[in-house]
C-alpha cells in the first residue's frame, strides 16, 4: 500500500530546509533508519553532493540517515533496495530527465505502490501527478516524455500563489495559467499553497497543513478545500 507525501515546498519562510515537516516526517519514516535521496532537480545548479549534504543536515534532526543516489554504481537496484526515498525541489525537467536518463520511472512507481515510503517536495511532487505539465519551471532540458509517476490520479501545482489586489503586475497569474492547460488537457489540478501537503495512504489522499488547496476540474470552476479534505474523488 502506497506510503506518500507531496509536499509544496521544503522551506516556508522564517524556517530551515524541512523544518516545518519534521515532526510529520519523524512519523512518517518511522520504519526507516536510512533515506535514499535524489538530487536530480538540483536547485540553483548545486551539485549532486551539496544538494545531499543539505538533506542530511535535517535529517539527522530526526535520527535519519540520507545517502543520494549518485553514489550508486546502479540506481535502479538503489531504489530496490531503498527503505524510503526522497525526491527534491529544483528544475522539474532536469529532474524528469534524469529519471528517463537511469531507467527509473517504472522503478519508483512499483516500489512506491509496493509500499516504500515516498517524501517529494516542489519538482519531487511534481513528478508524482499524471505529467509534469503543471510545473512552474523553466523547460530548461527537454526529457523523453512529460509523463510521470501517476501516483495520484491528478497534476501538482506546488507553491500556488494567489493573485495580488494590489500588484501592479499585468502577466498571467497562476490561476490562469492552469486554465489554459485545460484548454488542451483534461487533467484535474490541485493548486498546493507554500506549508501545504497531501498525505497518500493507500487510495486515500489527504490535505494536509493549514491553508487550503485551490483544485481545478475541466470545464468546472476552480475551488477551495480546506485542510483535512479527501480528494481522492478527483480524477
Amino acid at each position: 500500500m502506497q506510503q506518500i507525501t507531496i509536499a509544496s515546498t521544503s522551506t516556508v519562510h522564517g524556517s530551515g530546509y524541512l523544518e516545518y515537516l519534521l515532526d510529520y516526517l519523524s512519523h512518517f519514516f518511522k520504519d526507516a533508519n536510512s533515506i535514499l535521496f535524489i538530487p536530480y532537480a538540483r536547485p540553483g545548479g548545486i551539485s549532486h553532493d551539496g544538494y545531499t549534504e543539505l538533506v542530511q543536515t535535517a535529517f539527522a534532526k530526526i535520527n535519519k540517515t540520507v545517502t543520494g543516489i549518485h553514489t550508486y554504481d546502479n540506481p535502479v537496484e538503489a531504489v530496490n533496495q531503498a527503505e524510503a526515498i526522497f525526491v527534491g525541489g529544483g528544475n522539474t525537467f532536469v529532474l524528469t530527465n534524469q529519471l528517463y536518463k537511469n531507467n527509473l520511472i517504472a522503478t519508483l512507481r512499483t516500489v512506491i505502490k509496493a509500499g516504500t515510503p515516498y517524501l517529494g517536495t516542489s519538482a519531487g511532487s511534481n513528478i508524482c501527478g499524471l505529467t509534469i505539465k503543471n510545473t512552474n519551471d523553466m523547460p530548461i532540458i527537454y526529457p523523453p516524455s512529460f509523463n510521470a509517476l501517476a501516483l495520484v490520479p491528478f497534476n501538482i501545482n506546488p507553491h500556488y500563489l494567489d493573485p495580488l489586489p494590489d500588484s501592479k503586475h499585468m502577466g498571467e497569474t497562476r490561476e490562469t495559467r492552469i486554465k489554459e492547460f485545460h484548454n488542451f488537457n483534461t487533467n484535474p489540478v490541485v493548486g498546493l499553497r507554500e506549508g501545504s501537503w497531501l498525505a497518500v495512504s493507500g487510495k486515500s489522499i489527504v490535505l494536509k497543513g493549514e491553508l487550503p488547496a485551490r483544485i481545478f476540474e475541466y470545464n468546472k470552476t476552480p475551488y477551495e478545500v480546506v485542510p483535512e479534505t479527501e480528494l481522492n474523488h478527483l480524477k
